[in-house]
């Protein structure tokens, strides 16, 4: 057996690792070194692709594979962040990571528990990543927003608190009813029957492509002006714009989960 086989599945591993790392920072409380991993991760998740299409080694058992690295890279870590900002949002609660030191008897429990809300976006990007390795339709394509590009737009949040603390920012995203809405959004949309339009660029000519030219061209824009703060924002207008899009009749195509 070839090894050019095993390189897409080393290279998902190698997220999966990126995000086995980013759990053990964000359950620590260090979101920032927790968001670089999963960005590293998400690196990773997007070059296993490219590696399985150049070397036609595609396989169900990398399909598969995929699927369980992004669930710790792109699910699991985002639903912890998330219950870290509800820890530090919700009345009276410590804004200091967990103290695993605490706690002699067994069933003696100290974290809020309003705060395991944000474990929603966790099993809803479980959901979505089983649905997407039975459902038919999604063989080369998807409906809904990618595990990633939830998971950016989760971590995106404690990067803004701490290096773009403008008051107003930090007052929304710490408001426990914000994180919450904001929650049960991630949840719906990583599910929804939405069709995003193609990333993938097929060609490099501009007549075919001006959607993704233009699109790509205003996240350069947002992100010079606004950093971090500009991650929700083109998250939500690529939604906005792929329903836009469909409904004038766009394609939908895109290789991802």
């Amino acid at each position: 057996m070839s090894f050019a086989r095993h390189v897409p599945n080393i290279i998902t591993l190698f997220n999966l690792l990126s995000g086995s790392i980013a759990a053990i920072f964000a359950v620590q409380g260090d979101l920032v070194m927790a968001a670089i991993f999963v960005a590293l991760g998400i690196f990773f998740d997007f070059f296993d692709g490219l590696a399985a299409r150049a070397l036609d080694v595609k396989s169900e058992l990398g399909l598969q594979l995929d699927s369980l690295a992004d669930m710790v890279t792109s699910g699991l870590v985002p639903g912890i962040v998330m219950f870290q900002l509800f820890r530090q949002a919700l009345p009276g609660s410590a804004a200091q990571p967990v103290d695993w030191t605490t706690g002699q008897d067994l069933l003696e429990w100290n974290i809020p528990v309003f705060a395991l809300f944000g474990l929603l976006i966790t099993l809803a990007s479980a959901y979505r990543l089983a649905k997407f390795n039975i459902d038919e339709r999604q063989t080369d394509s998807f409906i809904g927003l990618p595990t990633p590009a939830n998971a950016l737009l989760i971590l995106s949040l404690p990067l803004i608190l701490i290096f773009q603390p403008q008051p107003f920012l930090v007052d929304i995203i710490l408001n426990p009813w914000f994180l919450a809405g904001l929650t049960l959004f991630s949840c719906f949309m990583l599910n929804a029957e939405v069709p995003l339009f193609a990333l993938k660029f097929s060609s490099w000519g501009f007549a075919e492509n001006k959607i993704r030219y233009l699109f790509l061209i205003f996240c350069v824009i947002l992100l010079i002006f606004l950093q971090f703060a500009a991650i929700p924002v083109i998250i939500l207008s690529y939604v906005i714009v792929s329903m836009i899009s469909n409904r004038i009749g766009g394609e939908t195509v895109v290789e991802s989960n």
